[in-house]
């Protein structure tokens, strides 16, 4: 998922399910982008499954399919893959690196 696709879906996990029009105004709170590229980041969600549509009462809603749990779960697997080769006691100690005062 890329940092732009990430965004609508934080709004779908603070708010969902959301119409369209309710999603274009919660992405809108943090972004100024445009119904267009709000629709294609949306439909790129939809295509990898991260986002599916249900008709309830005559509209459209936006529901995540994929939980914010599981995608912090695969975001931190990712990093620890690539930057600490699979360890994550060395993605800790950097964390306690970092965390304690110089």
């Amino acid at each position: 998922m890329t940092e732009a696709e990430s965004v609508v879906m934080a709004a779908l996990w603070r708010r969902g399910p959301l119409s369209f029009a309710d999603l274009i105004d919660e992405v809108r709170r943090g972004s100024a982008w445009g119904d267009a590229t709000i629709k294609t980041l949306l439909n790129r969600l939809m295509k990898k499954g991260a986002v599916r549509s249900v008709k309830a009462e005559g509209r459209q809603r936006y529901h995540p399919a994929l939980s914010r749990d599981a995608y912090v779960t695969a975001e931190v697997d990712a990093l620890l893959a690539r930057l600490f080769g699979g360890d994550p006691a060395a993605l800790a100690e950097h964390l306690r690196a970092r965390a304690t005062p110089a």
